[in-house]
């Protein structure tokens, strides 16, 4: 078996694994989601507005504008303008949960946030990402099918039997934990001179900067919430979706591994963001209260 036969069924493994990624992580997020906490928290206007406008409008301008004014590859911008259009990753709850923040708005918040992605980026992608040919339905297609199709099966599983989901999401969770890590593996084998060669690229630096705004701005600015709201709306600006962020890119043939080098450097870089800032959160919540991670509904197991 030559090195390139090798470097091709690694590179087909990674695909299957970044599926499996996409499809676990939903379908873990609709195992815990109860639909009722999240409508709940869907009926508050403000927080609605606010959300729609830092996930949809503000973040991803924020991200278009960082790839104008430092001097990053096109393929790097790509990557880059795609994590901006994403809020929200799967393990949101965890980090309200460190920040003492509401959780029925954390469901409220992944609810929103993964059904707004999937009507948003096809609309989206081919206005603000240059050099990214592809139509609307090429980037709805894996959107629907690896997103939207396996949260819609959590969350009946949810709704219908409980006792089947809370046996279920364990199982789902660690499954799609281990292919995490085979997936990370997997990039670094596959593309480990691209990550090489971003290292001295301002890759890092931009997402640094992303993030940090982002979380930031989005925090200091969202007028009119409480804390436990305000830390839910900064929190899920400081994590992306990147399963939505990585299917335009394995959906067209031929295109740049820089730019998938780019969303997969999300992963640290937000895992690092989240942590800091739902500890800072933690310290402003006010002294006495319990937290709304203590006194809204958990989602999924109570027994966990």
């Amino acid at each position: 078996m030559t090195v390139n036969q090798v470097f091709n069924i690694l590179d087909f493994v990674l695909k299957v694994s970044l599926v499996v990624f996409m499809v676990g992580n939903l379908l873990d997020m609709g195992l815990r989601l109860k639909l009722r906490e999240a409508l709940g928290g869907l009926r508050n206007v403000r927080f609605v507005v606010l959300s729609l406008l830092w996930g949809f409008l503000l973040c991803p301008a924020l991200a278009y504008l960082l790839t104008k004014v430092i001097p990053l590859e096109q393929p790097y911008a790509i990557g880059m303008i795609l994590l901006g259009m994403t809020p929200c990753a799967p393990f949101l709850p965890m980090m309200v949960d460190k920040a003492r923040g509401d959780l029925a708005y954390a469901a409220a918040f992944m609810l929103l946030a993964s059904v707004v992605t999937v009507v948003y980026m096809p609309l989206a992608v081919p206005v603000l990402v240059k050099g990214l040919t592809a139509d609307a339905w090429t980037i709805a297609r894996p959107l629907l099918y690896f997103l939207m199709v396996p949260l819609a099966i959590g969350m009946a599983i949810q709704r219908v039997a409980a006792p089947v989901a809370a046996r279920l999401q364990p199982i789902v969770k660690k499954t799609t934990g281990i292919d995490t890590l085979l997936m990370l593996v997997l990039c670094v084998v596959v593309y480990g001179k691209e990550f090489i060669s971003a290292m001295g690229s301002y890759a890092f630096g931009t997402q640094i900067l992303f993030f940090s705004v982002a979380t930031a701005a989005t925090y200091g600015l969202s007028f009119g919430l409480p804390q436990g709201q305000k830390s839910v709306l900064a929190l899920g600006m400081s994590t992306r979706n990147l399963g939505a962020a990585f299917a335009p890119l394995f959906a067209i043939p031929d295109v740049d591994q820089r730019a998938i080098v780019m969303v997969a450097i999300g992963v640290p870089m937000q895992t690092i963001a989240s942590l800091l800032a739902a500890r800072w959160f933690a310290r402003r919540a006010p002294i006495g209260d319990p937290g709304a991670a203590q006194t809204a509904p958990r989602m999924g197991n109570p027994h966990e």
